[in-house]
Protein backbone atom coordinates (compact mmCIF):
# COMPACT_ATOMS: atom_id res chain seq x y z
CA UNK A 1 0.00 0.00 0.00
CA UNK A 2 1.71 3.16 -1.06
CA UNK A 3 1.96 6.28 1.43
CA UNK A 4 0.35 9.62 -0.40
CA UNK A 5 2.89 12.38 -0.16
CA UNK A 6 1.21 15.30 0.23
CA UNK A 7 3.16 18.89 -0.43
CA UNK A 8 2.71 20.77 2.58
CA UNK A 9 2.15 24.03 1.52
CA UNK A 10 -1.19 22.90 -0.93
CA UNK A 11 -2.12 20.70 2.24
CA UNK A 12 -2.38 24.08 3.74
CA UNK A 13 -3.83 25.69 1.26
CA UNK A 14 -6.59 23.10 1.07
CA UNK A 15 -7.33 23.25 4.67
CA UNK A 16 -7.82 26.74 4.46
CA UNK A 17 -10.52 26.30 1.31
CA UNK A 18 -12.21 23.36 2.99
CA UNK A 19 -12.42 25.94 6.47
CA UNK A 20 -14.39 28.23 4.29
CA UNK A 21 -16.36 25.93 3.10
CA UNK A 22 -17.50 25.06 6.61
CA UNK A 23 -17.47 28.57 7.84
CA UNK A 24 -19.71 30.11 4.26
CA UNK A 25 -22.45 26.72 5.05
CA UNK A 26 -22.65 27.78 8.42
CA UNK A 27 -23.30 31.71 7.90
CA UNK A 28 -26.09 30.79 5.69
CA UNK A 29 -27.51 28.05 8.17
CA UNK A 30 -27.57 30.55 10.95
CA UNK A 31 -28.62 33.58 8.74
CA UNK A 32 -31.46 31.53 7.91
CA UNK A 33 -32.68 30.35 11.51
CA UNK A 34 -31.93 34.11 12.51
CA UNK A 35 -34.40 35.34 9.98
CA UNK A 36 -36.86 32.96 10.81
CA UNK A 37 -36.60 34.33 13.90
CA UNK A 38 -37.07 37.42 13.19
CA UNK A 39 -40.38 36.17 10.98
CA UNK A 40 -41.68 34.21 13.68
CA UNK A 41 -41.76 36.86 16.47
CA UNK A 42 -42.81 39.70 14.35
CA UNK A 43 -45.63 37.61 13.20
CA UNK A 44 -46.59 36.94 16.85
CA UNK A 45 -46.61 40.37 18.46
CA UNK A 46 -49.85 41.98 19.10
CA UNK A 47 -49.44 44.96 17.24
CA UNK A 48 -46.78 44.36 14.37
CA UNK A 49 -45.72 47.61 12.42
CA UNK A 50 -47.48 48.33 9.63
CA UNK A 51 -44.23 50.16 7.86
CA UNK A 52 -40.49 49.00 8.41
CA UNK A 53 -39.63 51.98 10.00
CA UNK A 54 -36.00 50.96 11.96
CA UNK A 55 -33.61 47.70 10.24
CA UNK A 56 -34.93 44.48 11.03
CA UNK A 57 -31.91 43.22 14.35
CA UNK A 58 -30.98 39.58 11.38
CA UNK A 59 -28.76 42.38 9.45
CA UNK A 60 -26.32 43.36 12.12
CA UNK A 61 -25.02 39.79 12.51
CA UNK A 62 -25.55 39.23 9.18
CA UNK A 63 -23.16 41.61 7.93
CA UNK A 64 -20.66 41.55 10.79
CA UNK A 65 -20.27 37.88 10.06
CA UNK A 66 -20.23 38.60 6.11
CA UNK A 67 -17.12 40.76 6.83
CA UNK A 68 -15.69 37.86 8.67
CA UNK A 69 -16.27 35.78 5.75
CA UNK A 70 -15.20 38.19 3.64
CA UNK A 71 -11.69 37.88 4.93
CA UNK A 72 -11.47 34.17 5.31
CA UNK A 73 -12.70 34.21 1.84
CA UNK A 74 -9.25 36.28 1.03
CA UNK A 75 -6.84 34.25 3.13
CA UNK A 76 -8.35 30.98 1.18
CA UNK A 77 -8.54 31.59 -1.79
CA UNK A 78 -6.08 34.98 -2.70
CA UNK A 79 -2.50 34.24 -3.34
CA UNK A 80 -0.92 36.14 -0.54
CA UNK A 81 2.20 34.16 -1.24
CA UNK A 82 2.99 35.87 -4.51
CA UNK A 83 2.36 39.18 -2.70
CA UNK A 84 5.50 37.67 -0.23
CA UNK A 85 7.66 36.84 -2.60
CA UNK A 86 7.56 39.87 -5.09
CA UNK A 87 8.28 42.24 -1.32
CA UNK A 88 11.52 39.65 -0.73
CA UNK A 89 12.38 39.81 -4.78
CA UNK A 90 12.44 43.79 -3.40
CA UNK A 91 14.73 43.47 -0.63
CA UNK A 92 17.15 41.00 -2.52
CA UNK A 93 17.23 43.63 -5.25
CA UNK A 94 18.60 46.24 -3.08
CA UNK A 95 21.47 44.21 -1.53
Amino acid sequence: MEQDVKDPELWKIAQRRAAFRTHVLIYFIMNILFWTIWYLSLKNTPNPPTRIDKIPWPVWPMVGWGIGVFFNYLSAYRNTSSMAEKEYQKLKNKQ
